[in-house]
């Protein structure tokens, strides 16, 4: 199958390794780029205690380079194996991998008997974890160490993408980066060609960013992971 990964460069790379693996063909089409800022992070590093909170590897990524020795101790809660296995990488020795989304991660930070933690965020993000982390009275420090810009898509690229035919299926793993896939005019125009792609999403919100005209093409993961949405290839 041809499958579109529509997720920042360093993350579909590795995605694409996956899908090789399984003998399809990856189609790479990143719809944003990071832009680390660690300052906030650091600054919240230094002046908390306590659980740390992550919902993206790339707040992890955003502090390469720094010195995080004095923290590595600190219990580390992160959503999905992949983002726990990127803090475990950075030296982080306490983590703990929430199997859900955002709402599962606050629930198991107070399960874990914490009653404030310090979220390393990115923008923009879902509302999901600082959510279900207020209805449960989880006091959390919020500092973003990161920020996605969204890139332009050269309609030259999208034609190539559809030269031969549309893709099999396309990857999804925001309501962000959905929208900002079908915000795109090149992609506009083509959206009767997409009549027979699948839609595989790693969330439920995600479908709200979704055509009305596709949505019978929309699969959602059982899981809110990786493996998870792979699975449905």
């Amino acid at each position: 199958m041809r499958v579109l990964v529509t997720r920042p460069l360093q993350s579909a790379e590795r995605t694409a390794g996956r899908l090789r693996e399984m003998g399809h063909e990856p189609l790479l089409l990143p719809l944003a780029e990071p832009e680390h800022e660690a300052t906030q992070a650091l600054r919240g590093l230094m002046e908390t205690d306590g659980a740390i909170a992550i919902t993206s590897a790339e707040a992890i990524r955003a502090l390469h380079g720094h010195d995080l020795a004095p923290h590595l101790n600190r219990p580390l809660f992160a959503v999905g194996e992949a983002t726990a296995e990127e803090a475990s990488a950075a030296g982080f020795r306490r983590v703990t991998a929430s199997s859900g989304n955002g709402r599962d991660l606050a629930e198991q930070i107070a399960g874990h008997g914490f009653d404030r933690a310090l979220y390393i965020a990115g923008a923009p993000r879902a509302a999901t974890f600082e959510s279900r982390a207020d209805e449960l009275g989880l006091r959390l420090t919020v500092v973003e160490a990161y920020a996605m810009r969204p890139l332009g898509i050269p309609a030259p690229t999208v034609s190539d993408l559809f030269a031969r035919r549309a893709p099999d299926a396309i990857l999804f793993y925001s309501r962000q980066t959905a929208q900002w896939f079908f915000d795109q005019p090149e992609i506009v125009a083509r959206l009767d060609l997409l009549a027979n792609t699948r839609l595989l999403a790693l969330a439920e919100p995600i479908a709200a960013a979704v055509p009305q005209a596709l949505h019978k093409n929309i699969v959602i993961a059982a899981m809110p992971d990786e493996q998870s949405l792979l699975s449905l290839l």
